[in-house]
């Protein structure tokens, strides 16, 4: 017998990765300078060179039973005792390594919380549209469900009336990405206060803590607006992060949760999530990378080019009449579908080789995601078509 939750799973794969590969095929077919694929996130700027330095530098220097031999089961003190650091500098986060786990990115990092939060069969975890697809995936393989707030497509900011209809009793946690994916909206520190204010109330309510994740792995990519630091805001909740944004590594999954001491139960919740990543088989992330991180915590990749990216896109497409959330981070343009009609927007869009995903699988219907961590002369080369396409829909 074979699961068939599993086999749908793997015999479909997301609307992300069903465009990405698409793309590859039709590069074969016409050239790969005539494709504009913006389906994938996959940060186009390199790594910061002092990485590659460092890197080369443990590979020369350090011992190769020991670069590449196991680590504690919840990583190297080294890496987190840097990652600490790091954040304390940073954020006056008050971290020590012992409050830190070593992930396979963001993606481990959250099925482990999800893991080690699911107290009994459908958990509730609440989110709010639009969201990674993931999510989803996620907290219904760890054995919990989740509950989706529609989005506020005014403003994209957090929708408070919508979260809270949505908290039960058996609600044990609600789920935030800021800078979000697929909108770019970093979200406001005023809403996010009430936000606090209202998982505090429902807390005392419910009579048991209401963790706030958050998901940071597009923290460092803003342009010009704060994105704040949800512990000193909210002292119940825990970070899932990932270096593939910031530091351009998204093949190699490194990353870590964060469990800051001011986490109702944190010694629990801690070993909870050691205990999850044990059942998960997430054990000792990888080591090379690990080492790494514990050189380049501090380091991001050049950033700017997103930036640089972000100023052609946007205003090119409100030009051409299209209408756009504005970015405040991250890599991503989240385009209203001139149709409404976003599934039937992207196969046009196909048409003339423009890649662009779906906001149905995001949670919000007559949207489509733009991933400009792209080549900035394809964006320059995509733009005629990009006005084709809106005229064909005018």
């Amino acid at each position: 017998m074979i699961s068939e939750t599993m086999y749908e799973l793997g015999s479909r794969r997301s609307s992300i990765r069903e465009l990405f590969e698409h793309g590859k095929r039709a590069a074969a077919e016409v050239g790969a300078e005539n494709v504009y694929d913006f389906s994938l996130g996959n940060p186009s700027t390199p790594p910061p060179p002092a990485l590659t330095e460092a890197a080369m530098a443990i590979l020369r220097e350090e011992e190769p039973c020991a670069v590449h031999g196991y680590t504690s089961a919840q990583g190297s003190a080294e890496a987190r005792r840097a990652i600490a650091d790091d954040l304390n500098a940073r954020f006056g986060a008050a971290l020590t390594a012992d409050d830190l786990y070593m992930t396979c990115g963001a993606a481990a990092s959250l099925c482990i919380l999800l893991r080690a939060l699911t107290v009994k069969p459908k958990s509730r975890f609440v989110v709010q549209a639009p969201y990674f697809p993931e999510y989803k995936v996620f907290t219904e393989s760890m054995g919990g469900e989740l509950a989706v707030a529609p989005a506020d497509t005014v403003s994209f900011d957090l929708n408070l009336p919508a979260i809270e209809a949505l908290i039960t009793p058996d609600t044990q946690g609600v789920l935030v990405n800021s800078p979000n994916n697929p909108s770019g909206v970093i979200y406001g520190e005023d809403k996010l206060k009430e936000l606090a204010a209202l998982l505090s109330k429902k807390a005392a309510e419910f009579a048991h803590p209401i963790y706030l994740i958050s998901d940071e792995p597009y923290r460092e990519i803003t342009y010009g607006k704060t994105v704040p630091y949800l512990p000193h805001l909210y002292p119940d909740t825990v970070i899932a992060y990932s270096y593939s944004k910031s530091l351009s590594l998204p093949g190699e999954r490194i990353g870590y949760i964060a469990v800051p001491k001011s986490v109702t139960d944190h010694d629990k919740l801690y070993a909870a999530v050691c205990g999850a990543g044990r059942s998960l088989g997430y054990v000792c992330a990888p080591a090379f990378m690990q080492r790494l991180v514990a050189r380049c915590a501090a380091m991001t990749s050049d950033l700017e080019a997103y930036r640089h990216n972000r100023d052609l896109l946007y205003p090119s497409l409100v030009a051409m009449g299209y209408e756009c959330v504005s970015p405040d981070g991250a890599f991503y343009l989240f385009v209203k579908a001139p149709n409404g009609d976003a599934p039937a927007f992207s196969e046009a869009a196909k048409a003339l080789n423009i890649l662009a995903v779906p906001g149905d699988d995001f949670g919000c219907p007559g949207y489509l995601r733009l991933s400009y961590c792209v080549d900035h002369a394809m964006i320059l080369r995509s733009l005629p078509a990009f006005r084709q396409l809106r005229e064909s829909f005018s």
